[in-house]
């Protein structure tokens, strides 16, 4: 057993083959490869296997989907002596398609994703250099190479944790959200990105930035591949963090009056009336915020309620997103004020949303008046101010 060094986010012992213990055989393995592979092919092959099969192991047990030879190197030291021939094991790997450079595999993304690959997915951005870009045939120390059999792997494993998750019929996720979801199956950052940018390449993910803030989209089963992002998936998205922040928020008011409420006991105990009728009455004041919070929070909840149920129906979709200016809100510089004056204004065209179902559901109306009163009734969604208030609550 060997440790391994690749990667920080986990430490872990790789088991070896028996050969391993063989002086004889590892001085082979150790050795570098012949310049001409015709020279012993038997010999050639048998290296290359070893070496590959090996490191294929090491990756898959650690989670990763990633290599370099200087890493490489340390993990197969043997007897204080590293092997010979990993750069060639790692140029022949390159060459058959069972790797690939970071860089090539980032940057051969379908449109729209190199610069988001490049500049934001890659954690730390790499130092790419113009050889390499260009397919150096040469392998530096530090320069990584994805395993192609691994990240597929990894993609699919990714994609099955978020459908599987409680957070499958969100249609949106954050970037933040998902790495938390993920921590189990994606040892580190990096190897998130790669598993995304692979699902980026089977259509199943898309990524982009709103308001600064990276947000993934999954396809749904029974999907052949992935909807782009649409204004309703964003006004949702925004609604459910909402729900989200305001639900910690309701419980934090919780806790905060439980404390004032202990607070009061103690100092009655100890004589202290106008000091424990003080705190009694703090804890009054939180719980009516709590309780007004509350309230707030349940309208959120029966908005997106309402949301789910009316969207098997295409045209009360199409109402929504006429609408949906009310719930594009930024992600940031977020008051308690603009979450409630957020729920008003949904809450209102949820209303009107109503009226639309009605108007749908009535066939006494002839098609040309229903479309007229729907229009209508879109107008009147649409006059919500275009600048709502933030609702992501800072606290």
């Amino acid at each position: 057993m060997v440790p391994s060094n690749l990667g920080e986010e986990m430490s872990t012992e790789v088991a070896l083959p028996p050969e391993w213990e063989d002086d004889e055989r590892m001085n082979f393995l150790f050795s570098d490869f012949k310049e001409n592979r015709d020279v012993s092919t038997t010999d050639w092959d048998s290296k290359m296997d070893f070496w590959t099969s090996l490191i294929l192991k090491i990756c898959r047990s650690r989670g990763t989907v990633c290599v370099n030879l200087q890493e490489l190197n340390k993990i197969f030291q043997r007897k204080g002596i590293m092997p010979l021939g990993l750069a060639t094991v790692i140029q022949c790997m390159a060459r058959c398609g069972k790797i690939q450079r970071e860089s090539e595999f980032a940057t051969n993304v379908d449109c729209g994703w190199v610069s988001w690959g490049v500049g934001l997915l890659l954690v730390k951005p790499l130092k790419w250099t113009f050889s390499t870009l260009i397919g150096s045939s040469g392998v530096t120390l530090k320069e990584l190479f994805v395993v192609i059999e691994l990240v597929k792997e990894k993609a699919a494993e990714l994609l099955g944790v978020y459908r599987s998750s409680p957070v499958a019929n969100h249609s949106l996720l954050s970037f933040q959200e998902l790495r938390t979801l993920s921590s189990h199956v994606c040892v580190d950052e990096s190897t998130l990105c790669m598993a995304l940018l692979q699902l980026q390449r089977e259509k199943q993910v898309t990524v982009s930035l709103h308001g600064g803030e990276k947000i993934v989209k999954f396809s749904q089963p029974g999907q052949n591949h992935v909807s782009p992002v649409s204004d309703v998936d964003l006004g949702i998205y925004q609604l459910q963090r909402s729900e989200r922040l305001l639900e910690e928020r309701v419980d934090a008011l919780g806790l905060e009056a439980e404390k004032y409420k202990e607070e009061a006991r103690v100092l009655l105990r100890e004589g202290k009336k106008s000091q424990a009728l003080r705190c009694l009455r703090s804890r009054k004041r939180v719980e009516k915020k709590a309780d007004h919070l509350y309230a707030q929070l349940e309208n959120v909840k029966g908005i997106l309620d309402k949301i789910a149920n009316s969207q098997t129906d295409k045209l009360v979709i199409q109402a929504y997103q006429a609408g949906v200016s009310a719930l594009r809100l930024s992600l940031k510089d977020v008051t308690v004020e603009g979450a409630e004056s957020l729920v008003d204004q949904i809450q209102e065209l949820c209303d009107t949303q109503d009226e639309v179902n009605q108007i749908l559901a009535g066939g006494a109306l002839n098609s040309s008046m229903s479309y007229s009163i729907l229009y209508t009734s879109i107008d009147v969604i649409v006059s919500i101010p275009s600048k709502p208030p933030n609702i992501f609550l800072c606290f």
